[in-house]
């Protein structure tokens, strides 16, 4: 079973938003201001599809993200 805050392709911190506390979220997350090749998802195993978030650089995002977006993944 997937870790919730970890990408399922690299075992990275996923930088997800949605889970950064118990609250509701006071920003959104990095991938609501991105577009996903759909092909991406389509390459993981069908298990991890749709279970946890994607890290920026698994994503193949990096470059639509803000300078200060997923600085650890550049």
């Amino acid at each position: 079973m997937p870790t919730p805050a970890l990408c399922p392709a690299c075992g990275a911190s996923n930088e997800c938003a949605m889970l950064a506390s118990d609250d509701v979220p006071t920003s959104a997350c990095w991938c609501f201001s991105v577009t996903l090749d759909p092909s991406v998802i389509d390459a993981l195993p069908a298990e991890l599809r749709n279970a946890t978030c994607l890290c920026p650089r698994c994503a193949g995002v990096l470059e639509q993200l803000p300078a200060t977006t997923g600085d650890a993944y550049r």
